[in-house]
């Protein structure tokens, strides 16, 4: 298993492990090893691995267009799909930080639980696409977030967040100043703090749908929260932290029959 596997799968059961060491790390030599351009590109992910068959088969892909979804307001949404709570340690003072190659992947030693209808999800890390994946009306922003959650089953959710250009955001400052400088490399950090609610995992309004992981093996179930509003970096944040990323994200996959909601707050 590549360097920095570890840290996806720490806090994670077995078979969640299983699925985000494959995503977050992907596979070192021959095949199944995969990018965004050219023959290991999203086009023929499917083709590099028998295991990959989802990325080209699955009808449940991510990510998609934001568009056209159904309101429904949280008293309503709760009754229909559950309470979706977030509860957040305000801060981290550890941090491990990864250039697995595909992204730039955070493990902090925070604690973030999400209850989804009764059901509770713990953060295994979070990392970052550029563009966005998701896009809203066609349009995809200059960065995306995800916080991989977990719960014990092996069932994941992706709290997706989306940036675009604006005020600064001091609370980014701590993973930019100490961003690895290639890919391979690992930093593990003490003593600093994130403020991980200053990142805006889960705010009041944001989108719902069943969908999948965004990377081989583009496996599927996934339940997909992503913010409504995006969230604003200034300009030299965005470039430190898109030149580093290269054009990692996926092509928007078709809806299908799929039911897209936007909750709203009360």
């Amino acid at each position: 298993m590549p360097s920095g596997c570890r840290y996806a799968a720490r806090l994670l059961p077995p078979a969640a492990a299983a699925i985000l060491a494959v995503t977050s790390c992907g596979a070192s030599d021959g095949e199944g090893h995969w990018g965004y351009e050219g023959r290991e590109g999203p086009d023929h992910w499917a083709e590099l691995s028998p295991d990959f068959s989802a990325c080209a088969d699955g009808r449940m892909q991510s990510p998609i267009d934001l568009t056209a979804a159904r309101v429904l307001q949280r008293r309503k949404f709760d009754r229909i799909y559950g309470e979706v709570a977030l509860d957040v340690e305000a801060r981290s003072e550890i941090l491990d930080l990864v250039d697995n190659g595909h992204t730039i992947q955070v493990t902090p030693d925070a604690r973030v639980g999400l209850d989804i209808d009764g059901e509770h999800f713990e953060l295994a890390q979070f990392h970052f696409h550029s563009p966005s994946e998701h896009a809203i009306d066609g349009k995809r922003y200059p960065l995306e977030a995800h916080f991989v959650m977990s719960n014990t089953h092996g069932d994941l959710a992706v709290l997706g967040v989306l940036y675009g250009e604006g005020e600064h955001e001091p609370a980014f400052d701590v993973l930019i100043t100490n961003l690895p400088g290639s890919p391979g490399e690992q930093r593990h950090l003490e003593g600093l703090e994130l403020d991980i609610e200053a990142l805006k995992p889960l705010p009041d309004t944001f989108f719902v749908y069943r969908g999948s992981l965004t990377t081989p093996p583009c496996s599927e179930g996934v339940r997909w929260f992503v913010m409504a509003e995006p969230e604003s970096l200034s300009g030299a944040q965005l470039e430190s932290l898109t030149s580093v990323l290269h054009g990692n994200a996926r092509p928007l996959q078709p809806l299908n029959s799929r039911v897209l909601v936007l909750e709203t707050a009360d």
